[in-house]
């Protein structure tokens, strides 16, 4: 293997793929509730472009176990964020677990990635209509 094959990946884009047993139900929720139009479309996915990154949502009989989280957005004023998107709808998940605790919809996480400069996180979840575990973070710094 040469020496540039073994980072391959580490220079490509990474594109999420979600799962949507109804298309058209999908598309009206990523508009209506978060403000989102595809970029693109074909026969059974929309694309979507979000800061220069991409997700696709794709036509599929199987359904997303919503059991942990698929994508998130990392935002700059999360309190906004929810309550913009709590106004249109979007019902944000509470949690209640040892160590980790939603209080209106936000969690504060303890530590983040050294790289990021940060030394936490605030995060709020809350699923697509397809069952899809979707969340919204804000770096601590």
């Amino acid at each position: 293997m040469k020496a540039d094959d073994r980072n391959l990946l580490a220079r490509a884009r990474v594109a999420t793929r979600l799962p949507a047993q109804d298309l058209d139900r999908a598309r009206r929720f990523y508009y209506e509730q978060l403000g989102l139009e595809p970029v693109d479309e074909r026969p059974g996915g929309l694309l979507y472009r979000c800061a220069g990154a991409d997700f696709v949502l794709f036509r599929s009989t199987g359904a997303s176990p919503g059991t942990f989280t698929q994508m998130a957005w990392e935002v700059d004023d999360i309190e906004r964020v929810v309550t913009e998107l709590g106004r249109r709808g979007v019902v944000f998940e509470e949690v209640d677990v040892p160590g980790f605790r939603t209080v209106e919809g936000i969690a504060e996480i303890e530590g983040n990635y050294p790289s990021k400069g940060a030394r936490g996180e605030r995060g709020a979840w809350f699923r697509d209509s397809e069952g899809n575990l979707l969340g919204v973070g804000e770096p601590v710094v």
